[in-house]
């Protein structure tokens, strides 16, 4: 009986640390990363993340030639809660990379699991200079 009550004990502990908020709420914004074809730049090449913090990753692309994002470490490392193309939402299982074949904008909502760095690139490009790195403290 004894097990059996030491059992519900540590269920309800679980349970009630679990409902202490809605983690899929109030993402942190971070600064939009606009991706310029021309000049072969991106706006921002570093960020700084926590491990069980919701982001939200807006990704901005000019559509003069078509890009490919890849952040293979990060999004395997990571809870993919929805990606938002033209409002327009997927939810997926896993992520490997997003592709732009026009202008646009995706919004990748994520929350990092694990702690390290993990580089992005645009494929093709990574050589050229259009890569950057997550730091998930």
């Amino acid at each position: 009986m004894k097990i059996v009550s030491l059992t519900a004990s540590l269920w309800f502990v679980a349970l009630s640390a679990m409902a202490e908020g809605n983690l899929a709420s109030n993402a942190t914004r971070l600064p939009n990363m606009a991706i310029n074809s021309v000049d072969l730049t991106l706006s921002i090449t570093d960020f700084t993340v926590e491990t069980g913090k919701y982001y939200r990753w807006s990704i901005i692309h000019d559509g003069r030639e078509e890009m490919q994002l890849v952040a293979p470490d990060l999004f395997r490392n990571s809870w993919i809660n929805q990606v938002v193309i033209n409002d327009l939402e997927v939810q997926p299982m896993g992520l490997y990379a997003v592709e732009f074949d026009d202008e646009g904008q995706i919004d990748i909502w994520f929350v990092p699991i694990r702690p390290g760095n993990f580089e992005f690139w645009i494929d093709g490009y990574r050589e050229r200079g259009l890569n950057g790195k997550f730091v998930v403290r």
